[in-house]
């Protein structure tokens, strides 16, 4: 009667490290991404979509799309991951949504912000985005 909660203890841990081993490559090449800088004062009007596309897993493939108008950001819209099943920006971590933590670096006017803490990997990924459509604004 015991081997059955040690076994099924056994096969969780493996499960688990699996799962760990398979997203290993795709939580380094995000740690190591770059966030270039882009000039937030130097925008041209307009509609942009940005992405990030992750070369070893789509587990954190975003899409969204930044409205320029009179030379400042009037709109940040996620299109594609960071949602949840009812279609809104996801819980990060302590209580700031995806949504809120592109607009911080709007407001910023920065893309050298502090990842929310325990959802590093999906802030660098959303500022990745950003970055991707805001490079398409530059005058």
């Amino acid at each position: 009667s015991l081997l059955i909660p040690v076994g099924i203890i056994c096969v969780l841990a493996l499960f688990c490290l699996v799962m760990i081993s398979v997203d290993a490559p795709a939580r380094k090449e995000i740690a190591d991404m770059e966030i270039g800088q882009v000039d937030f004062t130097n925008l041209k009007d307009g509609t942009y979509k940005g992405e990030y596309t992750g070369e070893k897993s789509s587990t954190r493939n975003v899409a969204l799309q930044v409205t320029v108008r009179d030379g400042a950001i009037t709109d940040v819209a996620i299109l594609r991951g960071a949602l949840d099943d009812e279609g809104n920006p996801v819980q990060l971590n302590n209580g700031v949504t995806a949504q809120e933590y592109l607009l911080s670096a709007v407001n910023a006017k920065s893309l050298q912000i502090d990842a929310v803490s325990g959802a590093t990997l999906t802030s660098k990924t959303l500022l990745k985005a950003l970055e991707n459509a805001l490079q398409q604004a530059q005058k």
